[in-house]
């Protein structure tokens, strides 16, 4: 039996059971790590690609804020020796390597680790894992492969637009989250936009396989679901919770990151209704188009039973010879006329009888009235 692939709802854990805490195992199909760094401070910035940690050694304490953006994990023993030079803890480097883990905030002796969820800008639901690890002049940060929603920072890095230049890597971190956030807006419309033509047509058409499609968004909002709403918990934890490499001044930017994700919230369970009661309507719809039909064939069949029944009276075939009580109209000279004429009169008479109940009448399509508020 052919069996179609859908998107992915199950977690494969790759640490064998029983593993001692902090075991690294990553994904065979993961790619190998491309590093990009940039350093910066109000008067400089440096951007380039690194081979290797002992590049990136170089690179620290050279500049107010040093940023290295890894994009792939699949080099166990590159990840191994960046958790040493940064002094990065077994487990949450376990956590990088592991990339189903839930948004969250873990923080350690002189540095925060962050782990969110990037929306892929479709209307499937997926993410991929962003992981950030916050320190006093760095941030790490962690990647599944190339592709991010990070180059309006990178550009106003390299513009020295706004403060960012100004600021120190808790201002980067929050940037980052920013955009990382915000790019949940315009799949979410999407998504609205896929709801609203799928309303309209399970009011106007009554295919199977509406069911299907509609079943196929509610999995993409459960996965956008399953993504924001830990975030939302996260950044409430940022914007709550003291910490040495998090200033006041950039908290406030925080509870701005707070707000977008309770936007996105209410837009998610907003659309996960909306898809839910969809296939309510799409039902309902589908029984009224039955009753109609059905309420058709009844009036038809209720028409034909007289008519029926004459039928059969007139066919009994008794000899009028034998009897004057035997069918006499069978020796009328207009026998057979009446006979038409008698069925004729009783389905027109069945008919104008449907009409002034208000059986019968224009057909009406199924669609939901209208309320002004």
């Amino acid at each position: 039996m052919n069996v179609k692939k859908r998107g992915r709802l199950a977690i494969r854990r790759r640490t064998p059971p029983g593993s001692s805490p902090g075991t690294l195992v990553v994904d065979p199909a993961a790619i190998r790590p491309e590093v990009h760094l940039m350093r910066y401070g109000p008067e400089e910035l440096v951007e380039q690609g690194v081979d290797g940690v002992d590049a990136i050694k170089k690179q620290l304490g050279q500049s107010p804020v040093t940023w290295v953006d890894v994009r792939g994990l699949g080099d166990l023993e590159f990840i191994e020796q960046l958790g040493d030079v940064f002094e990065i803890h077994g487990l949450a480097l376990e956590d990088v390597v592991n990339v189903h883990q839930r948004p969250k905030v873990d923080e350690y002796e002189d540095h925060l680790f962050i782990v969110a969820r990037m929306h892929l800008e479709d209307v499937t639901g997926g993410s991929e894992q962003f992981s950030l690890f916050l320190g006093k002049d760095y941030v790490l940060t962690f990647q599944e492969r190339p592709g991010d929603c990070f180059e309006p920072v990178r550009n106003r890095i390299r513009q020295n637009l706004g403060r960012i230049r100004r600021s120190g890597p808790d201002y980067l971190a929050y940037a980052l989250l920013d955009a990382l956030i915000d790019v949940h807006f315009p799949v979410l419309e999407r998504f609205g936009e896929v709801v609203e033509a799928l309303e309209e047509r399970v009011i106007s058409q009554h295919r199977e396989n509406l069911v299907a499609e509609i079943h196929q968004i509610k999995r993409g909002l459960l996965g956008s679901r399953r993504a924001i709403w830990p975030m939302r918990e996260m950044m409430s934890s940022l914007t709550r919770d003291e910490s040495t490499v998090i200033s006041e001044q950039t908290r406030i930017f925080l509870r701005d990151c707070y707000d977008h994700t309770v936007q996105l919230m209410d837009m998610v369970e907003t659309y996960r209704e909306i898809a839910a009661s969809l296939v309510d309507i799409h039902l309902s719809a589908l029984s009224y188009r039955m009753n109609e039909t059905m309420k058709v064939l009844t009036i038809i069949a209720t028409i034909f039973i007289p008519l029926g029944f004459i039928a059969g009276v007139y066919g009994m075939n008794f000899n009028p010879e034998k009897s004057p009580w035997n069918m006499p109209e069978l020796g009328w000279y207009l026998g057979y006329p009446f006979a038409l004429g008698l069925m004729v009169l009783v389905a027109v008479g069945l008919v104008l009888y449907f009409k002034h109940k208000g059986w019968l009448g224009q057909r009406s399509r199924f669609v939901p009235r209208q309320i002004d508020i």
